[in-house]
């Protein structure tokens, strides 16, 4: 293992993936729900419907920050959540102190007894972290007992959403950044300790280089980065003293926070320590500005430092970056090597929510049959999509050219029959279509086996294989989709089979109320020529 320098070349290796929950061993999550979780599962118990199987899908309608995609995050802390999930008799106790309007308990002892028995047992597919991901295609896909599938909506929701968003903002500036190098800096604005591990967790995913968050490198494994803060500057009664002591403390390590005075003036007291480092065999390593105009500053303290003959210590920018600012600062040539990202990072902070919802899409009925069920609304976006989903990702020529969204319980794989094109049909505006050439085309199946049986059975993966798989996915689209202005909308869709019975399925329930409406009509006016 090698050692995990500040800022040089160094890194720890990445950890196992798990234990990856933000929480003290030995804490009861199983209360992390719902109120309403707990009262279906009642209900479904009471009804007898607890063991029907049930298809639930996890996706989200629309992507953030007014982009095109995400890159899914929060898959290993949901399954080690899953893994543990049990009722103790402490969270048996306090359900018990539930009451209702009438003040009687809300739930009975034979569903409390229940779940002290009761253990997950469905299986589960989900899409691996570190995957490029579009709207309404299933990041999670569940086939379990009622009962199951209900009571894993609000923790499924509560950490994948957050991590997917946190690594999708990251992606977005690592694109920003290029091959510069992306600390996250945002444990103090996260929004609390648990929010800044999950964060810096989704952040390395999506492309963060290393953390400010020591307990975030000693769980995950991710480097860890730091300096020093102003307030080092001041507790000495020069800041060419807290210069000479920080170099003296860390002589190998010495990245100096030069803007708590005179920001041009600390970079020349810089370099006057770093001719100091020299002389004893070391080097000043970098220097930080967090304030001030970061394009004509770094650009001056670049001159000053080349003019001394630093022209390999580092120049760290940190102040509200996010990746648009990165952006821009890029552009006009600010020569910044190492980008230091916080609170627009930590707390997604132009998007704060990723709308990430959890969708019945099929179950058993009396009979035993699996009937597919559909929210119906009048807006497209909320429309949801029936049946049991999978994800063909379509490529052509070591390029993803499109994604299908089918139905494994009506139909076949695309490409798999005679057909010469695979029509992907978008699921809000049929209008927008698009026909792959099945000719040299290759698919892949985004969803992957996490649970079976209740057993999980997924492997065990690095987060640095996380991030490596998300760098790999960024490089295999076309950048346009990337854009953060009008960025190209990627094919992502339905299949012609799914999008036919999708419509066909609305279009009789719309019948249905459309006649039950008209008959509710009939029977008042009947009612009301008999009151006469």
């Amino acid at each position: 293992m090698k050692t995990n320098q500040p800022y040089g070349e160094g890194q720890l290796e990445s950890k196992s993936a798990a234990p990856t929950l933000p929480v003290f061993p030995g804490t009861s999550l199983a209360l992390s729900t719902d109120l309403y979780q707990l009262t279906m599962a009642h209900g479904y118990l009471k009804a007898g419907m607890e063991d029907r199987t049930s298809v639930f899908h996890m996706f989200y309608r629309t992507a953030p920050f007014k982009g095109r995609y995400t890159v899914v995050a929060g898959i290993g802390p949901f399954a080690d959540w899953l893994e543990a999930l049990q009722f103790n008799r402490e969270d048996l106790n306090f359900l018990r102190t539930v009451t209702g309007k009438n003040g009687k308990p809300f739930f009975d002892e034979a569903f409390l007894d229940y779940l002290a028995k009761w253990r997950f047992r469905g299986s589960i597919d989900a899409v691996p972290e570190g995957t490029i991901l579009f709207a309404h295609e299933p990041i999670v896909r569940v086939r379990a007992p009622l009962l199951d599938g209900q009571l894993i909506e609000t923790a499924l929701l509560a950490i994948v959403n957050y991590q997917t968003l946190i690594a999708t903002k990251t992606s977005r500036i690592r694109l920003a950044a290029g091959n510069d190098e992306v600390l996250e800096f945002g444990l103090r604005r996260a929004h609390g300790l648990d929010g800044g591990l999950s964060g810096s967790r989704a952040a390395y995913i999506g492309g963060a280089n290393a953390t400010s968050n020591v307990l975030a490198g000693s769980r995950y494994g991710i480097p860890v980065r730091g300096t020093h803060a102003h307030s080092w500057v001041m507790a000495f009664d020069s800041e060419e003293d807290a210069f000479d002591t920080y170099a003296d403390v860390f002589p190998h390590n010495s990245v100096l926070l030069v803007d708590t005075y005179d920001t041009l003036e600390g970079v020349k007291k810089a370099i006057d320590v770093g001719i100091k480092l020299r002389k004893n065999g070391a080097d000043l390593m970098g220097i930080r500005l967090d304030s001030g105009d970061l394009a004509y500053l770094s650009t001056q303290a670049r001159n000053l430092l080349d003019a001394s003959g630093f022209e390999s210590t580092k120049i760290v920018a940190s102040n509200d970056l996010d990746e648009r600012l990165i952006k821009s600062l890029k552009t006009q040539g600010a020569p910044i090597d190492i980008w230091g990202v916080g609170t627009k990072l930590i707390t997604a902070f132009d998007e704060p929510a990723l709308n990430g919802v959890y969708k019945l899409a099929a179950v058993e009925n009396a009979e035993g049959e699996m009937i597919s069920r559909m929210k119906i609304s009048e807006q497209p976006a909320k429309t949801s999509i029936p049946g049991s989903l999978e994800v063909a990702r379509l490529w052509l020529n070591s390029h993803c050219a499109g994604d299908v969204i089918y139905d494994i319980l009506s139909e076949s794989p695309p490409g798999m029959a005679d057909e010469k094109v695979v029509t992907i049909i978008s699921p809000e505006d049929s209008w927008k279509r698009k026909a792959i050439p099945t000719k040299g085309m290759r698919v892949t199946h985004l969803l992957q086996p996490l649970f079976e049986n209740g057993v999980r059975v997924s492997s065990n993966e690095t987060l640095a294989e996380m991030r490596q798989r998300t760098q790999e996915s960024l490089a295999a689209f076309d950048p346009t989709i990337f854009r953060f202005d009008n960025p190209h909308a990627y094919a992502a869709g339905l299949s012609q089979t799914l999008f036919e019975r999708r419509q066909k399925m609305r279009d009789h329930e719309f019948e249905r109320i459309k006649n039950q409406l008209a008959a509710a009509e009939n029977n008042g006016f009947k009612n009301g020529e008999s009151s006469q």
